[in-house]
């Protein structure tokens, strides 16, 4: 809608709201020689017929337009042949050059580049271990800017879109996938989702929420019932209708949603006023197509979806869990992903289809000054109950009564999300709440010239570190890892590094680097773990404040 663009006929334009393009082909060369008066009154002569037809064109080209294109193009097509033609006179000349010489010919800049090279080679058993060990620092540093790109190349404030892209693959939070708008959710990803997934758990567990799980395919038919809710879906709606070579005798859909898919089960389960209230959440996967723009965690085909499902037997309990749940997803996000939100109504044109009203946690990005929905809970009223007749008995003396139902639910949006609020041009920053790992052990300072001994040694003792930080609880790298340096911890977002050097095996001391500001503080080994607790909380506290 709105987006159609034709040359005639007016029915599309007005059904779909679109643009009529009038073009005019001002190519003939017997028009071309009878004069610009003539094209001029002969362009009225069409408007003035497009006019009793009542044809109002929204803009008007001329084929002409494109001709310095198609020259240029020409132009192009024209050097490609006369470089090919050159560049097999150059091969030709090289390989008479071989056949009379017996050597191939070499670039005059390769000779002086060899001269240079032999100029600044060193003489046998001259080379120190000093400068061994510069030249395999070099060596690995160029390899590690140049070769594997590991580092952002786009800044957020600069290119808000590149930066995203570049620092959820990047990090290894996602990988891409062949079909448009699904991804894999890599462990970084996952194990911050799951962390969410077991906070909510927690809290609706004691509000007496139980889990289950429903089908992924629905009918056509089951569909349609929910007709009025379920058009805001219908685009993106999947269909199967083959299996193998053989079609189905109805096409089959993946679940866009889960109303119409649990709905028709509380029709079978609810009798009386004592089954009330009850309450479902399902953790699963939905499917709405989106062959257009899909961004990772934000808008996707497939999404993982934690969706609570109640029925009540008043009005008043329905739309006190409705505030409920609401407060429950503004602490997921202030209290787990350090994201402030703004909780309230969405409008009516906004609202989620079918419900009564629709209550919203809204973030902010700062960066490109948009808001964007964190989580909805929904009071749906008794629309859905007369929609799948569910009725119980018990309420009102001699008679059935529609329940009062909610709908709430939260997405793996909730990860874009504090990725777009928190990471800056070196990568991710993320809440120690949810970091995977929340603190990380690297040993620095390991040159060529230490000895094997004082090598183990320090990873020894950076080992020790790691089981102490383990045994407290913290979340911490399974093992120490030389290649893993600072920077690729940074990308990640880990919220604090451990630095320890041979001088800080010395001084029986480390060094603690928080992420989020780059501050540093050395404190005594025996003073660890109150020095993480604390930087911790201080980095928490900081993201939300900031």
């Amino acid at each position: 809608m709105g987006k159609v663009v034709v040359r005639i006929p007016q029915y599309y334009i007005e059904a779909f709201q679109g643009q009529l393009i009038m073009r005019f082909d001002d190519t003939n060369p017997a028009k071309e020689t009878a004069g610009v008066k003539e094209t001029v009154e002969f362009e009225d002569a069409i408007l003035e017929d497009l006019r009793l037809l009542q044809h109002k064109p929204d803009r008007f080209t001329h084929i002409s337009d494109y001709f310095e294109i198609k020259k240029q193009c020409d132009k192009v097509r024209n050097l490609k042949s006369v470089i090919d033609q050159e560049v097999k006179v150059l091969l030709n000349l090289k390989s008479d050059y071989k056949n009379a010489t017996g050597q191939d010919l070499k670039p005059v800049n390769s000779e002086v580049a060899s001269k240079k090279e032999k100029q600044k080679s060193p003489k046998p058993g001259k080379t120190s271990e000093k400068e061994v060990a510069k030249n395999a620092d070099s060596q690995d540093a160029d390899t590690s800017k140049a070769g594997t790109r590991l580092g952002l190349e786009a800044k957020k404030e600069e290119n808000f879109f590149d930066w995203y892209s570049q620092v959820i693959t990047k990090s290894e939070m996602i990988e891409c996938c062949d079909v448009s708008g699904c991804y894999v959710l890599r462990p970084w990803s996952y194990s911050i989702w799951y962390m969410i997934m077991e906070y909510i758990d927690e809290k609706i567990t004691a509000l007496g929420v139980e889990e289950c799980c429903h089908p992924i395919l629905v009918t056509r038919g089951v569909l349609k019932k929910g007709k009025a809710h379920i058009t805001d879906f219908a685009p993106g709606v999947v269909w199967i209708t083959k299996c193998g070579e053989s079609d189905l005798a109805e096409p089959i859909a993946i679940r866009p949603t889960l109303e119409t898919v649990m709905y028709p089960d509380f029709a079978k389960w609810l009798r009386s006023v004592t089954d009330l209230p009850f309450k479902l959440n399902q953790s699963s996967n939905v499917v709405k197509m989106r062959l257009k723009d899909p961004k990772p965690f934000l808008s996707t085909t497939e999404c993982l979806w934690a969706e609570g499902h109640t029925a009540f037997a008043t009005q008043v309990e329905a739309e006190e869990e409705v505030l409920t749940i609401l407060d429950m997803y503004a602490r997921v996000y202030e209290e787990l992903l350090a994201v402030p939100v703004i909780k309230g109504y969405k409008t009516e044109k906004e609202k989620f289809a079918g419900s009564v009203y629709t209550t919203t946690v809204e973030a902010f990005i700062s960066t490109n000054g948009h808001a964007i929905q964190g989580a909805t809970s929904n009071h749906l009223g008794q629309n859905f109950s007369k929609m799948f007749n569910i009725q119980v008995e018990g309420i009102e003396d001699g008679k059935k009564t529609f329940v009062y139902q909610n709908s709430w639910s939260l997405t793996t949006r909730t990860i874009g999300i504090m990725i777009m609020v928190h990471g800056d041009d070196r990568g991710l920053i993320l809440p120690p709440n949810v970091a995977p790992i929340q603190v990380v052990v690297i040993p620095c300072g390991i040159v060529a010239s230490m000895s094997k001994s004082k090598k183990e040694e320090l990873i020894n003792e950076c080992t020790c570190l790691v089981n102490q930080l383990k045994m407290n609880k913290f979340r911490v790298q399974d093992k120490i890892h030389r290649a893993y340096k600072c920077d690729y911890w940074e990308l990640k977002g880990v919220p604090i590094r451990i630095e320890f050097s041979p001088r800080d095996m010395e001084r029986n001391e480390v060094t603690l680097v928080r992420r989020d500001n780059s501050e540093r503080e050395v404190v005594k080994k025996d003073e660890l773990i109150l020095a993480v607790t604390c930087m911790l909380k201080k980095v928490q506290d900081s993201l939300l404040q900031r």
